[in-house]
């Protein structure tokens, strides 16, 4: 059987009983749109929950439930970042180096934590607790430098607080994000962004706000350009 004269990926299918409860929460997915086509992240984010990953598996899965050629599927998983291509570790750390971040250090918490973990980028430890990755911006430059793991946001971090971040993760300690509620697993984390609730009783109670805009930038360009917007920490601004 082929998809567009490509064969198809040569994927063992889930266990029977796997298949079947997939198969009823796949349908639960597909039913909240009217095209099913637009269930597709959802359902990458339920076979990524599965496997820790979009596995070719998943992939044909998606594929077969939405009437679509694993092309189609494929395309899609390997364009959004947030599905892992690979099987990786229970929490995913991620930390940006884009411009500002970099700037306000990102890349030295990046060094640190390659060094401290014993990883390379996209790798993870060797107890599987761990994946590290340098990732583009995520949108939260007012607190710099950032670190996300399992898409929750670490705000201001240091090298040292970045190294106290996961040692606690490894050691198992319940860890809360800067805002949010306090992590999960990675595949916890891939079931409820794939619409599902969050088990966790008083989860989603949980808010935060982030943590101290920086301003340094502003500073910087003030102290460049006098005749500049004035620094609104200033007295009298």
């Amino acid at each position: 059987m082929t998809d567009l004269g490509m064969p198809r990926l040569p994927a063992p299918g889930y266990p029977a009983d796997v298949r079947a409860r997939l198969e009823t929460e796949a349908r639960e997915i597909i039913g909240r749109y009217p095209q099913s086509r637009s269930a597709l992240l959802p359902l990458l984010h339920l076979v990524q929950s599965e496997e820790g990953y979009v596995s070719p598996t998943g992939i044909e899965f998606c594929a077969e439930v939405l009437g679509l050629t694993t092309a189609d599927v494929t395309g899609v998983a390997t364009f959004y970042t947030m599905y892992r291509r690979e099987n990786g570790g229970d929490f995913h750390v991620g930390v940006c180096t884009n411009t500002l971040c970099a700037v306000m250090g990102g890349d030295e918490i990046f060094a640190t934590l390659k060094e401290h973990l014993g990883v390379g980028n996209k790798g993870t430890t060797p107890d599987g607790s761990i994946t590290l990755e340098h990732i583009e911006c995520n949108a939260a430059c007012d607190y710099a430098p950032v670190v996300m793991v399992n898409w929750e946001f670490f705000d201001n971090v240091t090298p040292a607080s970045a190294k106290d971040l996961v040692d606690e993760l490894r050691a198992g300690k319940q860890v809360t994000p800067t805002r949010g509620a306090p992590l999960c697993t990675f595949r916890e984390t891939a079931r409820i962004l794939a619409g599902f609730p969050d088990p966790r009783p008083g989860a989603v109670d949980h808010g935060g706000a982030g943590g101290t805009p920086s301003l340094v930038g502003l500073r910087i360009a003030h102290g460049r350009n006098p005749d500049g917007p004035a620094d609104p920490t200033e007295k009298g601004a």
